[in-house]
C-alpha cells in the first residue's frame, strides 16, 4: 500500500501540474467538458459568441485554482477572498449539480500529465468542496 501524497510548499499540485500553464490547461478542459456534456451547468455561466463558457469566466477560475493549488495568490489580490458559498448562493446547487461539476473536473484531471497521486489528492479535496457548496437538501 502506498502512502497518500501530501503537498508541501516545494511540492504543490500547482508545481506538479506545470504551474500557470498546466493549471489553465486543466481549467480549459474542465469548461470544454462542461460545454460538451453538461449543458445545464454550462448555462449558468457567461457565454461567448460561439456559445462556449467565456474566456473571462475561464480566466477567473484559472486564477482561483492557481492560488488554491499552491501558486501565486493573484485571485485574492484581484478579487478578494473567494467566499465560495456566498458567491454560489444564488445558484441552486443540489446533488445533481454537484455531480455534474465533479464529472467535469474528473474529466479535466483524467490526462497523463496529472499524476495519479495528484489526481487522487485533488479528487478527494474537490469532492469536499463540491459537497460544501450544496445549498439544496437531498
Amino acid at each position: 500500500m502506498t502512502a497518500e501524497w501530501v503537498p508541501t510548499a516545494t511540492d504543490s499540485p500547482y508545481l506538479r501540474m506545470g504551474g500557470d500553464a498546466g493549471v489553465r490547461a486543466m481549467v480549459a478542459r474542465f469548461y470544454d467538458a462542461m460545454d460538451a456534456h453538461e449543458p445545464e451547468l454550462a448555462a449558468l455561466h457567461e457565454r461567448d459568441a460561439q456559445g462556449r463558457v467565456s474566456e473571462g469566466v475561464r480566466d477567473r477560475l484559472g486564477l482561483f485554482f492557481i492560488g488554491w493549488l499552491g501558486g501565486p495568490q493573484d485571485y485574492i489580490a484581484q478579487h478578494g477572498h473567494p467566499r465560495l458559498r456566498m458567491r454560489h448562493m444564488h445558484v441552486r446547487v443540489d446533488i445533481s449539480m454537484r455531480d455534474a461539476w465533479m464529472r467535469c473536473l474528473n474529466a479535466a484531471l483524467a490526462i497523463e500529465t496529472v499524476t495519479p497521486e495528484v489526481r487522487q489528492y485533488l479528487e478527494q479535496r474537490l469532492a469536499g468542496v463540491a459537497d460544501f457548496l450544496r445549498n439544496v437538501p437531498e
